[in-house]
C-alpha cells in the first residue's frame, strides 16, 4: 500500500461553466506524482497542486519517446455517489505496455489506490450532467537526462485529471462517417500496435487529418501487411454486426485490447448473442453491405463509449449503415454501459468501483 503524501493547493482554480466541455481542456487542483529509480524502484508517491513539469532538455522522452499513458473515467451517479469502472484493467493494461517499452511495471493495487486517492480529493469537479464525467489521464515517460538509444533507468508516474463531456459533442450518439485508410499504416504485428503508447497515435496523425478535410470523424486503419483486413479506428475499437452476428478485429497484436471492446463482448454474449474474434477484411463489409447484411457498425472506447458509425468511406465508394441512424444494438449497448458506469443500472459483473 502506498504512503501518499497530500498537499492541497491553497488557490482553487475556477471550474468550467460548460459542462460539456470537451476532453483536456481544463484540468484539476492537484496530481499524482512518483519517481522510478533502480536502487529504490518505485518511490516518494504524493499529490501537490496542478503544476507544469521541469525536465533536461535531453530526457528520454522528448528524443525516444520513451513513455506509455492511459485513459479511463470517473463518473458521479444518483446521490452524488463516485465510481470507477474497471479501473484494475487499466493497471493490467499498463503493465502490459510498460514491458514492451522497457519500462517497470507498477503494483495494480498501487496503480488503483494512486487513481482512487486524487479522484477522491479532486471529487467535486466531476460533473453531473448526463455523457460528462472526470477525464483521468495516468502516463509515464522516461526521464534520464541522457541522449542515447537506450532504455531510461528512472521514470515518472503522473495523474492529471480533467472534466469533460461528450466526445463527439453535445449528440454523443448521432453516428459518425469514418474513411478507410489505404496509404498509411497505424501498426504492424510485432510492433507495439497493442501497447497504450503515445507513438501509436502519432503515427495517426497525418491520415487522421487527411480524413477530417474529407469530411470523415475518424479513420478505419487496414493491417500493415496485405492491407485488407480491418483493424481498429484512430481512438476505438471497431464491431459489426453482420446478418445478426457481432463482429470485430482479432487481438492479433497491432490492436489495442481495448477495455470498452472487452465489456460489450461480454455485455453481448450474456445476451446470446453470437459474438466472433476474427479477421474481418474490407471486401466482406462492402460484400456484405451491398447484400443488406451489415446491420450496425460500431466503436467502442473510454473517451466515446459507444459510437455509432452511419457512413464508410473506402475508395470511391460510401457505404451507408442502417439508414445512418443509430441502430438498437449500439442503443441498447451504450444504454447498458453508461447506465453501469454512473450507478443506474445492477451491475451483475463487478465492473463498478465506488470511490
Amino acid at each position: 500500500m502506498l504512503n501518499i503524501n497530500i498537499t492541497r493547493t491553497t488557490t482553487p482554480k475556477q471550474k468550467p461553466n460548460n459542462p460539456l466541455i470537451g476532453i483536456g481542456k481544463a484540468f484539476t487542483d492537484h496530481m499524482f506524482l512518483m519517481k522510478y529509480s533502480p536502487d529504490q524502484g518505485w518511490h516518494d508517491p504524493k499529490i501537490e497542486p496542478f503544476h507544469d513539469l521541469t525536465l533536461s532538455p535531453a530526457t528520454t522522452v522528448f528524443h525516444y519517446g520513451q513513455e506509455m499513458f492511459e485513459g479511463m473515467k470517473a463518473y458521479r451517479g444518483k446521490d452524488d455517489d463516485i465510481y470507477l469502472f474497471r479501473p484494475e484493467k487499466n493497471g493490467e493494461r499498463t503493465n502490459m505496455t510498460n514491458k514492451r517499452l522497457c519500462m517497470p511495471e507498477i503494483p495494480v493495487e498501487d496503480f488503483v489506490q494512486a487513481v482512487r486517492t486524487l479522484v477522491e480529493l479532486d471529487a467535486d469537479w466531476i460533473p453531473g450532467e448526463p455523457g460528462t464525467s472526470l477525464y483521468i489521464r495516468p502516463f509515464i515517460i522516461g526521464t534520464d537526462p541522457f541522449i542515447g538509444l537506450t532504455p531510461s533507468e528512472t521514470f515518472l508516474f503522473c495523474i492529471i485529471m480533467a472534466p469533460s463531456g461528450p466526445y463527439y459533442g453535445k449528440d454523443e450518439q448521432a453516428p459518425v462517417s469514418i474513411w478507410v485508410e489505404e496509404e498509411y499504416v497505424r501498426a504492424v504485428r510485432g510492433g507495439m500496435g497493442f501497447a497504450k503508447a503515445g507513438g501509436n497515435y502519432a503515427a495517426s496523425m497525418v491520415a487522421q487529418a487527411n480524413a477530417k478535410q474529407a469530411g470523415y470523424a475518424q479513420v478505419l486503419w487496414l493491417d500493415g501487411l496485405e492491407r485488407k483486413y480491418v483493424e481498429e479506428v484512430g481512438a476505438m475499437n471497431i464491431f459489426f454486426k453482420i446478418g445478426g452476428k457481432v463482429v470485430t478485429p482479432a487481438l492479433t497484436g497491432s490492436i489495442l485490447p481495448g477495455i470498452t471492446r472487452d465489456s460489450v463482448i461480454t455485455l453481448c454474449r450474456s445476451w446470446g448473442l453470437s459474438v466472433e474474434e476474427r479477421l474481418v477484411s474490407i471486401d466482406e463489409l462492402v460484400d456484405a453491405n451491398r447484400q443488406g447484411l451489415l446491420e450496425e457498425v460500431f466503436g467502442t472506447g473510454t473517451a466515446a463509449v459507444i459510437s455509432p458509425v452511419g457512413k464508410l468511406g473506402y475508395r470511391e465508394d460510401v457505404l451507408v449503415i442502417n439508414d445512418n441512424k443509430t441502430g438498437p444494438l449500439s442503443q441498447r449497448i451504450y444504454e447498458t454501459v453508461t447506465g453501469i458506469q454512473c450507478g443506474a443500472l445492477v451491475d451483475p459483473y463487478g465492473w463498478r468501483v465506488k470511490i
